[in-house]
């Protein structure tokens, strides 16, 4: 059963220990999200904005066929963030796609060695809004991080996202 976005936020308070990871294709709303949390009191950990702030601007300071060798270091260095997170008692909230099953996986379970509970929260929109979104995006400059995707690069995020069912997820409509 999907819920509202206003609901999902309601349900969420910052208690200790607890890691929300956010899970969606790009445009979906995950950063808003995200920082919502971040308002009332969650920790935000976002891997595109780590990437920004470490090399710069996708597509301007360094190339897509860079970007995966440069997001290796980061993911790891957000799994150690979310372990010291939790273990030190903040709520957190991931801001990434966790677009695999597998990547989910791996940050539940580090998040429960940490001591920690997740939430996993699925925000599902459809196509023709995420290429609205996504085309807004493009003409906002430096979004802190945010890769400008085109409709050939949504189409291919669309094919590889694995939509988490019955992985305890809380599935939000976005609309």
């Amino acid at each position: 059963m999907a819920i509202t976005i206003a609901d999902a936020l309601l349900s969420l308070r910052p208690l200790p220990g607890l890691a929300v990871l956010m899970c969606g294709v790009a445009g979906s709303g995950k950063t808003t999200f995200a920082m919502a949390l971040e308002d009332a009191g969650f920790l935000r950990l976002s891997i595109d904005e780590e990437v920004w702030r470490r090399h710069g601007q996708y597509g301007r300071d360094f190339s897509a066929d860079d970007y995966p060798a440069l997001l290796e270091p980061v993911r790891a260095w957000l799994q150690t963030q979310v372990g010291e997170a939790v273990r030190g008692g903040q709520a957190v909230v991931i801001d990434s796609s966790f677009w695999s099953r597998a990547h989910r996986d791996d940050f539940k379970a580090q998040v429960e060695r940490a001591g920690g509970r997740w939430r996993l929260i699925y925000l599902h929109a459809q196509p023709e809004l995420l290429q609205r979104r996504l085309a807004q995006r493009r003409e906002t400059p430096d979004l802190r991080g945010a890769i400008p995707v085109d409709d050939a690069m949504l189409a291919r995020f669309l094919r590889s996202f694995e939509p988490p069912l019955g992985e305890g997820e809380t599935t939000v409509t976005v609309a």
